[in-house]
């Protein structure tokens, strides 16, 4: 894209006058925002798409900015927003368009972001979010409104949605020593409830930690899980109550430690490590689930974004040992994107 064409989006896209080529306010994140409420309307309409109203002081407090620099610029946010919905992003500290916007819903002015997601018809199709500045918030409201409104949930927002909720709730750890570390890892991380995984070293053994949401799994059943699939020969506890509960399980290969897990960041995702995916960002969930599908011989596009997929076929093309996954999502993609393109 041209600097000129840059400048006439921007101007465009934001109501204002671009005098530099990052015209894009820090409040609106990567999200690109309509800034025409009735013609977002009536695409709305045309396509079928929920509308995703984003009320916001531009330029704004820190609160703004920080929700448009985590929340807003999260890649599979952004990619959702832009692909499942509408987005129109109206000012409430500006007149005009803007302002009778605002009175129609009922907004407050100066106010900190607000996001509403209704259908063309303007019926809210899930609660106004206020408040919650999270990402969870954000992506809750989002499936909500695609259920409400008959729309399928694409599946890395689902997976999205999943680690977001886990560790809203609080998530827990498990040690398993492993005759192989690479196999354990692929066998416990497509485990329903596994949040995350990773390798590395404890008491001079191979081990895999394992991150897993105790609403969804069991400290008993991950246990279990590990034994079924014999890709453990020990559980390591971090106390007694989780010791007695292994026993059930492992008989007498189980020790109590206290000491914390040593990672191993060359043998971690190994499977993973092995195929085009490295070059790929994704979330933790993402990972470890894709590590297990390939260790099995699987696919794992299934549980990636139309954007991670394009990387993917980008780097078939691709040598060398960068692994992407394992960055910041945000840096990572853009990283990705300067590697790839």
């Amino acid at each position: 894209m041209s600097k000129a064409l840059a400048l006439g989006l921007a101007t465009t896209l934001f109501g204002c006058t671009a005098t530099s080529y990052a015209a894009t306010p820090k409040e609106l994140g990567d999200v690109a925002w309509s800034r025409d409420y009735a013609a977002a309307r009536a695409r709305a309409e045309r396509e079928g798409k929920p509308l995703l109203i984003l009320f916001d002081e531009v330029p704004g407090c820190q609160t703004c900015v920080r929700y448009g620099q985590s929340v807003l610029r999260h890649p599979l946010i952004v990619e959702a927003a832009e692909s499942a919905f509408v987005p129109v992003a109206v000012y409430n500290n500006v007149g005009g368009q803007d302002r009778a916007v605002l009175e129609k819903y009922g907004e407050p002015t100066w106010n900190n972001p607000v996001v509403r997601i209704v259908d063309a018809k303007e019926r809210p199709l899930s609660p106004r979010l206020a408040g919650d500045y999270s990402r969870s918030g954000l992506v809750f409201a989002m499936i909500a409104s695609l259920e409400k409104s008959g729309r399928e949930v694409p599946g890395y927002l689902a997976l999205l949605a999943q680690e977001l909720k886990a560790q809203t709730r609080s998530t827990k750890t498990a040690v398993f020593s492993m005759y192989c570390f690479w196999s354990g890892e692929a066998c416990l991380g497509g485990v329903d409830g596994v949040v995350a995984s990773r390798t590395g070293f404890l008491n001079g053994a191979e081990v895999v930690e394992i991150t897993y949401d105790p609403a969804k799994i069991s400290y008993d059943r991950l246990v279990a899980a590990a034994k079924e699939g014999r890709c453990a020969s020990r559980v390591l506890a971090r106390n007694g109550d989780e010791a007695e509960i292994a026993k059930k399980h492992f008989d007498t290969d189980v020790s109590i430690t206290g000491r914390p897990v040593r990672g191993s960041e060359k043998d971690d995702k190994y499977q993973l490590r092995h195929t085009p995916w490295r070059f790929v960002p994704m979330t933790d969930l993402q990972a470890s689930r894709a590590n297990t599908l390939v260790g099995r011989g699987q696919d794992p596009s299934a549980l990636f974004s139309p954007r991670q997929r394009a990387l993917f076929a980008k780097a078939q093309k691709k040598s060398g040992e960068v692994v992407l996954f394992e960055d910041d999502l945000i840096a990572a993609f853009a990283k990705a994107e300067r590697a790839l393109n």
